[in-house]
């Protein structure tokens, strides 16, 4: 009888050891099944936070600058923010009241149904009306005359990729459909490019981030 109690005690105490094993092996996988889940949540608030630049895109809530309130502000307006999201940039642009001039130009350089290419992506740079009236009137009479050196010049202004203005900044060089590469320095919220002022930036359209700058952008030569 003792050594038949002594066995079952035994029995007893490996039962408990084992289970006290399980129930340490249990608890592990349950953390390690949390710190599964927090990894996952947290790369997830991660993926949603991270701002535009992972592809360049951004909306009407992103636009920035000190231009940005002369652009039309109602919604049903083509020219308005909300109103050039859905078009592509060439036609986009030319609702804006603040790029009439630049929309001549492109015309002129044949150079919409490229900007209008809903399969491309691109990042623009577009001069303002004043920008182009502080050129001299007979320079820029040359350039409008000059086709090759205006597609060159407009050209200059775009970047065949989608990016918003951390992208831009961080990058801090960016080479043009033209070939030629463009500065930018400063700060997201206040960028200069080639030392250009941003007026409104991030705005969207349907396959391109514009940013209107202050200055005709001229390629160096050479």
């Amino acid at each position: 009888m003792k050594r038949r109690f002594q066995g079952s005690a035994a029995m007893a105490g490996t039962i408990g050891l084992l289970a006290v094993v399980l129930a340490g092996c249990g608890t592990s996988d349950d953390q390690a099944g949390e710190n599964t889940a927090e990894q996952e949540a947290a790369a997830t608030e991660q993926t949603q936070s991270s701002p535009a630049a992972s592809n360049g895109e951004t909306t009407a809530d992103d636009v920035f600058g000190p231009g940005c309130d002369q652009v039309p502000t109602d919604p049903n307006d083509q020219g308005s923010v909300e109103g050039m999201i859905d078009d592509p940039v060439g036609t986009a642009a030319s609702n804006n009241p603040l790029l009439t001039t630049l929309t001549d130009a492109v015309t002129q350089a044949g150079l919409v149904d490229t900007l209008n290419d809903t399969e491309a992506k691109y990042t623009v740079f577009a001069p303002a009306d004043p920008a182009f009236d502080a050129v001299p009137e007979q320079d820029l009479q040359a350039l409008l005359d000059d086709k090759e050196q205006l597609t060159a010049t407009l050209t200059y202004h775009v970047v065949p990729e989608r990016m918003d203005a951390q992208g831009i900044v961080d990058a801090g060089m960016l080479e043009t459909v033209e070939g030629k590469k463009i500065t930018v320095e400063g700060s997201a919220d206040k960028p200069t490019v080639n030392g250009a002022n941003v007026l409104c930036g991030n705005i969207p359209t349907a396959n391109a981030t514009v940013f209107v700058v202050d200055e005709v952008l001229m390629p160096p030569q050479g």
